[in-house]
């Protein structure tokens, strides 16, 4: 199987990718974060940095896909490749942060890609609302971060809305984080595993 973690920045995708990855005995795959040579610059200077930014996790979640299909053992991932581009590069041409031609060249080679890539088995998307995301960004004190603007984040969340409202592409589970701790509160995450075991059966049925 292949599931995939979705949702903005600081939703928890990648904490909760981590417990289901364990609670499952998952291969977990995560985004190219820590070692990704545009991400600091490009909070600095969206504007300079952003094709660089999304051609590098473009290449890197397809490079990522293709190892997921050829693998023999299910597999959970830590955001999709939809979201690279009809989220953040959508919304960083729509904030004139890239360019006009940068995004077709863009698109382009996104296009060239998901010909090639089959979607997840279960898609997970995590909801949360502005509140929660700082909160957690605050939490995780990540250096590089402390520049995002709440009305990036903002419009972040309205092309996710818009995605997920039309996602027909697989199973697809909404998990409300607005209320939830699934790190101290063991209850909360019992209740979505509970959730994905529900959607599991299904895939197999």
């Amino acid at each position: 199987m292949h599931i995939a973690v979705s949702g903005n920045i600081g939703s928890g995708k990648t904490t909760l990718t981590e417990k289901l990855a364990r609670h499952y005995g998952w291969k977990a795959e995560f985004e190219a974060v820590d070692n990704n040579p545009y991400l600091a610059d490009f909070y600095e200077d969206m504007k300079r940095w952003s094709f660089h930014l999304q051609v590098y996790f473009l290449n890197s979640r397809f490079n990522q896909i293709t190892k997921i299909r050829q693998s023999e053992i299910s597999v959970i991932q830590d955001r999709t490749i939809y979201e690279d581009a009809y989220i953040f590069a959508a919304n960083l041409h729509k904030s004139k942060l890239i360019s006009e031609r940068d995004y077709e060249n863009y698109l382009s080679l996104f296009n060239s890609m998901i010909n090639l890539v089959k979607a997840p088995d279960l898609l997970i998307y995590l909801k949360a609302d502005i509140p929660k995301l700082v909160g957690q960004i605050e939490k995780r004190g990540r250096e590089y971060e402390n520049s995002i603007r709440i009305d990036y984040l903002k419009n972040l969340n309205t092309h996710y809305e818009d995605w997920i409202g039309s996602y027909d592409k697989g199973k697809l589970l909404i998990v409300d984080v607005n209320d939830l701790d699934f790190v101290a509160n063991p209850e909360d995450f019992s209740a979505i595993v509970g959730r994905v075991d529900v959607e599991i059966h299904g895939l197999f049925s």
